[in-house]
């Protein structure tokens, strides 16, 4: 029974933080319809950042994520721009970003191998391997200070889509572009916005990739299979299926490699995409797909 409340802990903790990384790129899927292959590329950026803030002036990840999120929003909000916007009127919109945000992707981890070489990295905090022993029960105090911080970011995240009239706007647009443009809501500026959020949110996340797990370069790779599996599981748009899929795949997860070892694990997440495409291809919690 221990061994039950134990695996299903560290799922819950883990699941919240990947709950985290795949808001962005699901809320910009919504709004725009743009699939970002780069989005765990601007993850690795942050986790680089807040790696460097940690190993040369002493400070914390949980503080660098004040510097993380809006530095990637910009980032992000320039991208839209640069790289974005001026295809949106393009038919073949869709396909054309997923070519885009991949050529992006690789040119991040150009970027980034060449300022970093290739070499593994981890923020070495002290937190980063303590635990608390509840007799035969550990809880890892890493994980639960890195489910406390995606829990705050989702809330705050939460907050401004229901509270703020930015926020309306957003949640309008992903329900329905073209109404929301014909009700007088500019969807270019929104679109801006939202990429830009859903660009510092990952770059937010990477603060906590940076203690979390280590990492390098070509990272993103392995983050970013892992994200779509489970936006897709949990259903392309949808937030809420974000934080579901997330912490029910990393529960599933967790059972799986104890069962068969860490090997497998990751193999949790295409699985459950390969039968969710199968039996309800719009995932969880996605609207119907168009006959």
């Amino acid at each position: 029974m221990s061994q039950i409340v134990q695996l299903t802990i560290l799922g819950i903790l883990l699941g919240g933080v990947y709950a985290v990384m795949a808001t962005g790129l699901t809320m910009v899927y919504g709004v725009m319809g743009i699939i970002n292959l780069a989005h765990a590329g601007f993850m690795v950026i942050g986790a680089y950042i807040s790696f460097e803030m940690f190993s040369r002036w002493g400070v914390d990840p949980f503080v660098s994520i004040l510097v993380t999120g809006p530095a990637l929003f910009v980032i992000g909000v320039v991208t839209y721009r640069l790289l974005f916007a001026p295809i949106t009127e393009n038919p073949r919109f869709g396909e054309m970003t997923v070519l885009v945000s991949f050529g992006l992707a690789l040119v991040i981890e150009g970027l980034l191998g060449a300022g970093f070489t290739n070499i593994y990295h981890r923020s070495d905090v002290s937190y980063g391997t303590a635990t608390w022993d509840l007799g035969a029960i550990f809880i890892p105090q890493g994980q639960v200070y890195g489910f406390a911080a995606s829990l705050v970011m989702l809330g705050l995240l939460w907050a401004f889509l229901y509270l703020t009239k930015t926020g309306y706007a957003i949640r309008a647009t992903m329900q329905n572009r073209s109404a929301a443009q014909i009700v007088g809501v500019n969807v270019d500026r929104v679109s801006t916005i939202a990429f830009g959020i859903g660009v510092g949110t990952a770059g937010a996340a990477g603060s906590l990739l940076s203690y979390l797990f280590t990492f390098f370069p070509g990272a993103h790779w392995q983050w970013i299979a892992l994200l779509l599996s489970l936006i897709v599981v949990g259903g392309l748009g949808s937030m809420g299926g974000a934080l579901v899929g997330g912490i029910g795949l990393a529960i599933v997860a967790a059972y799986v490699t104890d069962i068969f070892g860490p090997t497998w694990s990751q193999m949790t997440f295409y699985v459950a995409l390969f039968i969710v495409l199968l039996v309800r291809p719009q995932g969880l919690f996605g609207k119907p797909l168009p006959a």
